[in-house]
């Protein structure tokens, strides 16, 4: 049985939201963070690599919209697909069960960080080409996130 993302994020976290903490009094609130970052964001990238080569052919726009339907599986996400073209994919996040699981936990500050940080590194493994550009999260307070996805020409 394949479990929606969210609640593999949920066993997850009663696993991982004790080990950041034990980091965090051991080490430091930031030393301890940009540690999880680093780790975690090896295994996203990777993640974002898979996922990208398994998309095959198709414009920025379908395949983003794609990923945020494996997001919002199991009713995790409410999202608007505000702005789509071949090189470039705006959407809105306007409703973040993610975002609730870690407030009901008292940790939405470990949320942002197991959750939403995993956004730049699995865009990093969409290739060198795409580009994320997001300013805000629910996660962290924020009315909506706004995720704007665009093609970048690297010059040889």
């Amino acid at each position: 049985m394949d479990l929606p993302l969210i609640e593999k994020i949920k066993i997850q976290a009663r696993v991982l939201v004790p080990l950041v903490k034990a980091l965090q009094a051991e080490l430091g609130e930031e030393r301890a963070n940009a540690l999880v970052r680093d780790a975690l964001g090896a295994q996203y990238r990777a993640y974002g690599e898979r996922w990208w080569r398994s998309q095959g052919a198709g414009t920025l726009a379908e395949k983003m919209t794609a990923s945020f339907e494996k997001f919002a599986a199991g009713d995790a996400i409410d999202y608007e697909v505000i702005g789509r073209g071949p090189e470039a994919c705006e959407v809105n996040v306007t409703g973040c069960r993610y975002a609730r699981f870690f407030q009901e936990l008292g940790v939405p500050e470990l949320g942002f960080l197991l959750v939403c940080s995993a956004d730049f590194p699995m865009a990093e493994g969409f290739g060198g080409e795409v580009q994320l550009t997001r300013t805000q999260t629910i996660m962290e307070g924020a009315g909506h996130c706004d995720f704007r996805y665009s093609l970048v020409k690297r010059t040889p």
